[in-house]
């Protein structure tokens, strides 16, 4: 499986990120993982290799949807803060526009990002 996953996190939901990527080493391990700034950070603290973009703010999130839209990215994950305002929203928001356009799946929550990648799972258990 040669799957490209992006990773984003809000600042109050890197913590929970870093406990999904954690509970799901195995699958992430055989993907190659992009996230932006800081939770690349957080994520190659835990011994995943990561390539690293721009921080949210600073267009990694835009930065991501390029990515989608040139199918760089075949899965986005992004555990976004809807209590929190954030500065980017017009990014976030193309972002998720991006994913919809490009038919690309988009988990935003960990127990949607869980069945996403169990879906995944069960694809490629099918094709093989």
């Amino acid at each position: 499986m040669n799957l490209n996953v992006a990773l984003i996190a809000h600042d109050g939901k890197k913590p929970e990120m870093v406990s999904f990527i954690m509970s799901n080493k195995s699958f992430l391990d055989e993907a190659n993982l992009f996230a932006t700034g800081t939770t690349a950070k957080h994520i190659a603290k835990e011994g995943f290799a990561v390539t690293s973009l721009l921080s949210g703010p600073l267009g990694g999130d835009a930065q991501i949807a390029t990515m989608v839209a040139t199918k760089e990215i075949d899965v986005v994950i992004f555990f976004r803060d809807p209590l929190d305002k954030h500065p980017h929203e017009p990014d976030v928001q193309m972002l998720m526009r991006q994913c919809d356009v490009h038919n690309v799946p988009l988990a935003t929550n960990p127990k949607a990002a869980f069945y996403l990648l169990r879906g995944i799972e069960y694809h490629f258990k099918l094709e093989s």
